[in-house]
């Protein structure tokens, strides 16, 4: 689904007083970013958590290293929950947060989480959330293998099940 395209730096985004937006080197954590997308008027949060997992095509991998253009990313986060306002009117908080720096195995990445007085528009505005992001964001991971090599990979490289 693509609902929109990333605007220019230089054009007003209006951000939702209630939204939540963060690119951190600290550990994430599901609790606080739930509280975030908590809204009395919610029916639904939905909460996708990345996490950092231990093979990628097979291949053992040890940890993840992450690094963002941290303004970009934050405008492309902004304009994520925009797009998801004009598609979901209902939507009453959008919540993404991504970590930066080196990820063990099992350690969040990335959470993404959706208020909303219905589950349906939580569940599809979470899911365009984090699609969108993969695809938008200036966000970079380097994979650490086991065999001690590493390569870097564009999250806007993965395929929809990275």
């Amino acid at each position: 689904m693509n609902l929109g395209t990333t605007l220019p730096l230089n054009t007003p985004i209006q951000p939702h007083a209630g939204d939540s937006f963060a690119i951190t080197f600290a550990p994430l954590s599901l609790e606080e970013v739930y509280a975030l997308a908590d809204d009395p008027g919610n029916g639904a949060v939905v909460v996708m958590s990345g996490t950092v997992r231990n093979k990628t095509d097979g291949k053992p991998v040890v940890a993840l290293e992450y690094q963002a253009y941290e303004p970009m990313a934050l405008r492309v986060f902004q304009q994520i929950a925009a797009e998801i306002r004009k598609t979901w009117p209902d939507v009453n908080r959008v919540a993404i947060h991504h970590r930066t720096g080196r990820l063990q195995i099992g350690e969040i990445s990335v959470l993404v989480a959706v208020g909303s007085p219905h589950r349906s528009e939580a569940f599809e505005a979470c899911r365009y959330a984090i699609d969108t992001l993969k695809h938008q964001a200036p966000i970079w991971k380097k994979e650490h293998w086991e065999d001690g090599s590493s390569s870097w990979v564009s999250i806007g490289a993965c395929e929809q099940n990275c």
